[in-house]
């Protein structure tokens, strides 16, 4: 008879098997024979006899209970049969994303400046200054300097004059608009810097508890001169005028005299009184009309200072100096930086603000950048900081390398929709959708779908218990998920598909 051939581990039990029987017979046949000593002849053989048998028959137990044959040592040793892992088939919105990362920031940057006025010596001293993210609305207070603010109103024209009265322009329009606004009234909104804006202005600056810019001490020194040099000018005008009302009386005395020096020579004395007459008469006519050209000329003069004087007076009301008054075109606004402190000059670049509107910058690798366009969805999200928001895609870079970002990524701008979450500052993750199934598909785990070996595609169902494969056509991939159309066969939502097999153990 041919044995089996063993491997080395049924070779190894079979030699620790019999060595255990071994040990236990010589044991139990020791035990045996001190038992049986003891005993008479007959009584030892049959105690002998029997307990031969059970001892025997013990061993025979215990030897088949810890021996195994090859086979049975192999049949133990063999892997398990592999069982199918199966999910089942579903259906959902399958969305393809683009993720990337940016950084929050308030949007539309823009300098506050404040120009020079010439009403004042200089700059003033800052003694008030608005704090980084303070909110500015029209007719606030952005700082005060020398005890003089600073105004904040909404208008698209910035400050490039001195707003005095007697001055037209859309400039001093812009003020009138701001001043209705604020519920003081300007007169007609005309454009003109008149007797009721200046009361407008003043009333203004009353309510804020402040007084309103007054006439300049240079004003008042302009104003005195052209006073007294109309004084003066009105004076030689009535003298001039009074001169011009003689001269005539001045002309019919030369000639009276001239006519009587006449009749009165005789001979040769006749002709000499003659010429002397005329010549006085030319004297008189002469100045008659010098008379005229001086009334003439005092009268043009006394308008003249008159027209001065008014402007003068006028100028001298309530004005509205360029440092204290700063056009924004958006209002309200978010103070960004401040340039300035405290004792400090009030002059120049003092304060950068934002609007209040919440921009993302991000950028995109360049194969992925020509998926997204502006106006796309964007989810905003920071798990580490519980951070949700959404927003839009406002605007994508033409072309590489633009706005901080470097050669090899494209940048683009995400508009934030209202949130009251704080992200400015915050690195934030973003998940722009650019493709979609746009409604609820059949839908498996992509490590269902296997390749065919003629090219095709398919899914293996449970079918009551029996795998069979069905050839579907896949769709859009997204968060481990296919969409698959069958093309032969059904595929139900429910139906259970393999995505892989494991050992039961």
């Amino acid at each position: 008879m041919k044995l089996p051939k063993l491997d080395f581990l049924q070779v190894t039990n079979l030699k620790k098997g019999a060595q255990w029987l071994r040990d236990t017979a010589r044991d139990v046949f020791s035990k045996i024979l001190k038992t049986a000593e003891s005993m008479d002849n007959r009584k030892r053989i049959l105690a002998v006899s029997l307990v031969a048998v059970v001892a025997v028959a013990i061993l025979s137990w215990i030897a088949g209970a810890n021996i195994l044959s090859p086979a049975e040592a192999a049949a133990r040793t063999a892997p398990p049969t592999p069982s199918p892992i199966l999910v089942p088939v579903e259906t959902r919105v399958l969305t393809s994303n683009v993720v990337t990362r940016g950084t929050a920031r308030f949007g539309s940057p823009q300098p506050i400046s404040l120009a020079p006025s010439a009403l004042k010596a200089g700059a003033g001293v800052i003694t008030m200054l608005t704090e980084r993210g303070a909110q500015l609305n029209e007719g606030d207070v952005l700082l005060i300097a020398s005890g003089r603010p600073v105004f904040v109103l909404q208008g698209e024209i910035p400050v490039y004059r001195d707003l005095v009265p007697g001055i037209s322009g859309d400039d001093v329009l812009q003020l009138e608009v701001a001043l209705k606004r604020l519920e003081f009234n300007p007169g007609p909104v005309d454009g003109t810097y008149d007797e009721k804006t200046s009361e407008a202005v003043a009333d203004w600056y009353t309510s804020a508890g402040f007084e309103a810019f007054g006439p300049t001490d240079d004003q008042l020194a302009v104003l005195h001169r052209l006073e007294d040099e109309l004084a003066l000018a009105t004076n030689e005008k009535l003298a001039a005028e009074d001169a011009l009302a003689a001269a005539p009386l001045a002309v019919e005395a030369a000639r009276a005299q001239m006519n009587y020096d006449v009749a009165a020579a005789s001979g040769a004395k006749k002709t000499a009184a003659q010429l002397a007459g005329e010549v006085t008469l030319q004297a008189a006519l002469d100045a008659q009309k010098a008379a005229e050209r001086e009334a003439e000329r005092l009268k043009g003069l006394v308008e003249r200072i008159s027209t001065e004087l008014d402007s003068a007076r006028l100028k001298a009301g309530i004005q509205a100096p360029i440092d204290e008054i700063v056009f924004i075109p958006i209002l309200p606004v978010r103070v960004e930086q401040v340039n300035v402190e405290i004792g400090g000059a009030a002059s120049g670049e003092v304060l950068t603000v934002t609007n209040n509107q919440l921009l993302i910058d991000a950028s995109l690798p360049l194969a992925e950048a020509p998926l997204v366009k502006p106006g796309m969805p964007v989810s905003i999200d920071e798990p580490e900081l519980g951070v949700k928001a959404t927003g839009v895609v406002s605007r994508v870079a033409d072309t590489p390398g633009t706005d901080g970002v470097d050669g090899f990524h494209i940048y683009f701008e995400t508009l934030v929709d209202e949130t009251t979450v704080p992200l400015e500052g915050f690195s934030l993750r973003l998940t722009i959708p650019v493709e979609s199934t746009g409604e609820a598909v059949t839908v498996v785990p992509i490590s269902a779908l296997s390749l065919a070996a003629d090219g095709t595609s398919r899914v293996q169902v449970d079918n009551n218990g029996r795998l069979e494969f069905v050839v579907v056509e896949p769709g859009l991939s997204a968060d481990g998920f296919v969409e698959v159309t069958p093309v032969d066969g059904q595929l139900t939502p429910g139906q259970f598909v393999v995505i892989g097999y494991e050992n039961q153990q």
